[in-house]
């Protein structure tokens, strides 16, 4: 009898984990480990006195300048970080507004990995421990400061999200790889803008993310994920709204005024 309840239990947790693991798109979170360490990826920060530090020196200077500007506000905007609004911010780029309440998939797909960016980035912040700009200045931000660590500046985490999103979304819709990976691009110059990053910060935000993404967009995991979130995509094109030509036309600016130019 004590064998035939033990079966039992044994029998019912099997088939509910069983059913846990085949039911939709739930899964697991990816581990860190999966991930390329960001602490052997990235190359060191500007160190101060050299020539890398000079030129972010300049560009922070620069940039105060356009605080009230179309571009300030852009950055404000960009300064957003939660994952519908990011979504939407790739809108102009794909030609009609993106809703992530319609790619369940798609949002499946970032909560599992997000935890994994967000350790790995979390490494190599600590490890620099990089001063951001306007610390022990009186220098405008478009935003904020009360939240952000104040030496936690190298890379940058908000453009690590936005290239993140935009890679994904590239993989996923080839045929808008150009300007979804150019509005990916903006997102980044946003933080320098915003005069919450050094130049250098954010174009190690670029590789970081495409270090990790690298391995995202191949993990057997999360490929059910992307294949529906493709669909899920390419059907919002046929339902969704038209994008804010506003909107896109300052988007266009940005990307055409781009901050990584050489001085």
């Amino acid at each position: 009898m004590k064998k035939s309840a033990g079966l039992l239990c044994f029998v019912v947790s099997f088939t509910a984990a069983l059913s846990a693991c085949s039911s939709g798109h739930a899964g697991s979170v990816i581990p860190a480990a999966s991930l390329p360490d960001a602490r052997e990826v990235l190359p060191p920060p500007p160190v101060p006195g050299s020539a890398g530090q000079a030129d972010d020196d300049q560009v922070f200077k620069a940039t105060r300048d356009l605080r009230g500007s179309s571009r300030w506000m852009l950055a404000q905007h960009d300064a957003l970080l939660d994952k519908a609004t990011l979504l939407e911010d790739f809108s102009c780029a794909v030609g009609y507004k993106l809703d992530l309440k319609q790619a369940p998939h798609l949002k499946s797909f970032f909560d599992k990995v997000a935890p994994a960016i967000k350790e790995r980035t979390s490494q190599v912040k600590h490890l620099w421990h990089r001063r951001r700009p306007f610390v022990g200045t009186d220098q405008p931000t478009c935003t904020t400061v009360a939240d952000l660590g104040l030496y936690s500046s190298f890379p940058s985490g908000h453009t690590t999200a936005g290239y993140g999103m935009a890679l994904v979304l590239a993989s996923l819709l080839p045929e808008k790889a150009g300007p979804v990976l150019q509005r990916g691009r903006v997102f980044g110059e946003s933080r320098i803008v915003c005069g919450v990053h050094w130049k250098s910060d954010v174009e190690a935000g670029y590789l970081n993310a495409a270090s990790q993404m690298s391995v995202l967009l191949r993990e057997p995991s999360l490929q059910e994920d992307l294949k529906a979130a493709q669909d899920e995509l390419r059907a919002m094109a046929h339902t969704q709204p038209p994008v804010d030509a506003a909107q896109c036309q300052a988007e266009r600016d940005a990307a055409d005024h781009s901050l990584l130019s050489a001085p």
